[in-house]
């Protein structure tokens, strides 16, 4: 598979699996079939991975340390920290927290639970307003001397917040939402990630599936999907993008591909140093969006796309506005 640098010379194969969607009970009767993901995975070539110790908490990352046993070597795995759980019981409060006496206790529990000795790339989850980020940059650089940390990362984080923590511990990668759903990073945040030779690992590339031509204003969601309560996904917005997704099909039917697969390879297209995180829970859905490697855009194409910001701007919040106020700090 195509491989990609990001920042700091971190090689990782040119799509990377989220798995935020597996495990969140020790339970869950798919179990197995998610770890078949997983290790189907590595089998295509795949060896970029993402978990983080609040997806649960925790039953995430032990999932994924489960499906990785025994073929550490082959697997770069990137987990997160900066939430307020409690290290003893795995109760989460709900806020942010990035003391120094919380990373520290993050890591090894994430390091237990995972099964390994060290973290290839450890993301802050959310900046912390109450903790200066040169703290929270000064603790993983200790971490990274010690070796329980290969390298550093942040996630949905402001220009300021990055360019403070590369001063301190150059940064890797910055995960934040990007796709042609979401286009706010290329203002600021993309300029910043270029200058500082810093990657980018875009998370929900299908913009939460929408991207992938399969909802309407007329598909309903359970209680339980977070879509539900997103601004961006009430039927009146989802039916006035719906020329977005129009325009993603009709540039794949020249193609040959799917509207999830031109979404990716406009990702792919922007920058060497972008590798796009999708999650998905089937392995022919994982086939999919790894055909988007084959996907060549022309220069038409990509001019129609990139000018689909302007030509029709998506409507709607991606987040209530709880959440977009820990965005961009």
């Amino acid at each position: 598979m195509e491989k990609r640098k990001l920042g700091q010379g971190l090689e990782v194969s040119a799509l990377s699996l989220g798995a935020m969607g597996y495990g969140k009970s020790r339970d869950i009767p798919d179990r197995a079939a998610m770890i078949g993901v997983l290790r189907g995975a590595i089998d295509r070539g795949m060896n970029f991975f993402d978990t983080a110790e609040t997806y649960g908490p925790w039953t995430n990352e032990i999932m994924v340390g489960e499906a990785f046993a025994g073929v550490r070597e082959k697997v770069i795995i990137a987990t997160k920290f900066g939430w307020d759980i409690d290290q003893k019981t795995g109760e989460h409060r709900g806020v942010v927290n990035s003391k120094p006496a919380q990373i520290r206790q993050s890591v090894e529990g994430s390091l237990k639970r995972l099964g390994t000795d060290y973290i290839d790339l450890y993301y802050q989850h959310r900046v912390d307003p109450e903790v200066p980020m040169e703290d929270v940059a000064g603790v993983v650089r200790d971490l990274i001397q010690e070796g329980k940390v290969r390298f550093f990362g942040l996630s949905e984080a402001g220009a300021s917040s990055i360019r403070r923590a590369h001063a301190v511990q150059p940064v890797a990668a910055l995960q934040s939402e990007y796709s042609l759903w979401t286009r706010e990073p290329e203002d600021e945040i993309i300029p910043t990630l270029a200058e500082l030779g810093i990657g980018m690992v875009p998370f929900s590339p299908l913009g939460k599936g929408f991207l992938t031509g399969t909802i309407s204003a007329d598909t309903k969601f359970n209680d339980i999907d977070m879509r539900g309560r997103i601004p961006r996904f009430t039927p009146e917005m989802r039916h006035a993008n719906q020329r977005l997704v129009e325009l993603l099909r009709r540039v794949g039917e020249q193609h040959g591909a799917t509207p999830a697969q031109v979404a990716l390879a406009w990702l792919l297209a922007q920058h060497p140093w972008i590798v796009p995180l999708f999650g998905t829970r089937k392995l022919e859905r994982l086939d999919e969006n790894l055909g988007a490697l084959s996907v060549k855009l022309s220069a038409d194409d990509l001019r129609e796309l990139n000018g689909s910001r302007k030509a029709m701007p998506v409507q709607g919040a991606r987040y209530p506005e709880e959440h977009m106020r820990r965005v961009g700090l």
